[in-house]
């Protein structure tokens, strides 16, 4: 566990100095679980949200994009359930202070049952080498069938307390489990109670006449108050979706894990409108699709699981999440939910206005269903950034710390670099960023030796390194150095285009989908 600890300290460490997240306003002492983008990482998350943007909209011919206000019409929230049931179940512990989710303590309890599941696995895997059948491992071993029981079973009750909001038994079951506070170490819990995540504000200029707002707690309700908007100005068929990315706020008893869990955070949505009855067979293509996406970026099929939820929200017939291996385990990254029409019919019912399609083949009106596609593209990033950074041990023994980042989501995709500052070198090299630069993000970089160049632009993840030296006077060819494998060809400065293209350029890896 310590390792796993010491693998996320090293990544925040990481991304503050190479300029990928810094604390929030840190010349102030920051603020608790608010973090800003520094340069690389305002580059990263831009190119994630465009991956996801060319996967969603633009190569599908019936998805749509939109850009909703953060600030809505507060009865919104009434409709969309959010005033009366967008709570989280807190506990604090007597003696440390600290505020926890109490959902979040028995996860993390069967979370280390987990890693023990995983410990045995390995055990075992080492024992039988490659007759090893891992299914059959899960399945038949006295000691994991015992401990994976133990999670269904505490899992189970834990849901059905939520559900039957019996907080009594969610505070009951932390102390049969003899859960410590992780800070003070003792069991002295007060009760569960329920709190609410929304910000509220106020828009108006008098006191008198403010009217209550709230930052929105998620970017979907702005998707569904313009569904007829959409669907008659772009004259859209069922089945059909609306897409967005955008803020979104919550007020988190726990934020914690880095920029996993934050009070501002970004959110890459689509609902997907569809007959009713035809929802389940939308909830599985759609859970498919987006793991395909999610595979495309070549991060390992092993590092994603589905996780079906036993717990649905009140407005759901189906939900699951696609979780990854987190340095912290294996957590939520995307979720997948059947919403039924829950959402256009609340909002039907207290706007007063019908949001209905008239479907010409049946030639019937219906509130239609809705799947809906839910992404935190900060967690997205951290999925990216976590499971890019490696320390490699190389062939001289020496090490190099590498951000093996997809090629087509790093930040810059070249540095160019001269080998030394004179004999007409710096005028080719700034040459090749004058043409590359109409393309691609490209920085040029002359201080150094050329290996520590090579190292820092490694450590920062760009995929390649272009290095002008004196054959390049004589020849117009440059040394490009790959990142992940180190490797060196000689190539003329003409085919630089072609070749960095072909490696970063989005359709080469969306083809994979």
């Amino acid at each position: 566990m310590a390792n796993q600890e010491d693998i996320f300290k090293k990544v925040i460490s990481h991304a503050k100095e190479y300029g990928y997240v810094f604390q929030s306003s840190e010349i102030y002492d920051g603020l608790s679980a608010v973090y800003d983008y520094a340069q690389n990482g305002a580059e990263l998350k831009k190119n994630i949200r465009e991956y996801w943007w060319r996967a969603m909209v633009q190569l599908n011919k019936n998805i749509v994009g939109i850009d909703a206000a953060i600030f809505m019409h507060p009865t919104t929230w009434k409709a969309s359930g959010h005033v009366d049931a967008f709570n989280d179940p807190m506990i604090d512990n007597k003696d440390s202070k600290k505020r926890y989710r109490a959902d979040v303590l028995v996860e993390d309890y069967t979370a280390k049952i987990e890693s023990k599941i995983e410990k045995e696995v390995k055990k075992a895997a080492k024992r039988f080498g490659d007759s090893f059948d891992k299914a059959q491992f899960l399945a038949t071993n006295p000691r994991v069938v015992e401990y994976q029981k133990k999670i269904d079973a505490i899992l189970k009750r834990l849901g059905r307390s939520l559900e039957n909001e019996d907080l009594a038994d969610v505070k009951a079951l932390i102390e049969e489990l003899e859960i410590v506070c992780p800070v003070s170490g003792s069991k002295n819990w007060t009760d569960v109670k329920q709190f609410n995540l929304m910000f509220g504000t106020k828009l108006g200029a008098s006191a008198d006449s403010a009217m209550d707002l709230y930052l929105r707690p998620e970017t979907a309700q702005g998707i569904f108050v313009n569904f007829l908007n959409v669907q008659k100005t772009g004259r859209m068929k069922i089945p059909f979706g609306i897409a967005q990315t955008g803020k979104a706020f919550r007020n988190e008893i726990v934020a914690r894990q880095f920029i996993f869990r934050m009070r501002e955070f970004e959110q890459m949505e689509m609902q997907f409108f569809v007959k009713p009855g035809s929802q389940k067979e939308w909830y599985e293509a759609w859970k498919e699709n987006r793991m395909k996406w999610h595979l495309s970026l070549g991060m390992g099929d092993e590092n994603y699981r589905f996780h079906d939820h036993e717990k649905l929200a009140h407005y759901a017939d189906a939900a699951s999440d696609i979780e990854f291996r987190f340095p912290f385990g294996f957590k939520e990254l995307e979720g997948i939910h059947s919403r039924t029409d829950f959402d256009l019919g609340a909002h039907e019912e207290y706007s007063g206005k019908k949001l209905q399609y008239f479907d010409h083949e049946d030639n019937e009106s219906y509130v239609p269903y809705v799947v809906e596609t839910s992404i935190g593209l900060d967690r997205m990033f951290l999925a990216v950034f976590s499971h890019s950074l490696k320390e490699e041990t190389l062939e001289n023994n020496s090490t190099r710390t590498v951000l093996k980042l997809p090629a087509v989501l790093a930040p810059t995709k070249a540095a160019v670099l001269p080998l030394v500052k004179k004999d007409g070198l710096p005028e080719i090299a700034h040459q090749i960023v004058e043409d590359l630069k109409w393309d691609f993000n490209v920085v040029y970089d002359e201080k150094d030796a050329v290996g520590r160049r090579y190292r820092r632009q490694d450590a920062v993840g760009t995929p390649f390194c272009i290095t002008v030296d004196h054959q390049s006077l004589e020849d117009q060819t440059v040394t490009l150095r790959h990142r992940d494998t180190m490797e060196q060809q000689r190539v003329a400065i003409a085919e630089l285009n072609g070749i960095i293209a072909k490696e970063v350029d989005m359709k080469s890896w969306l083809v994979k989908m």
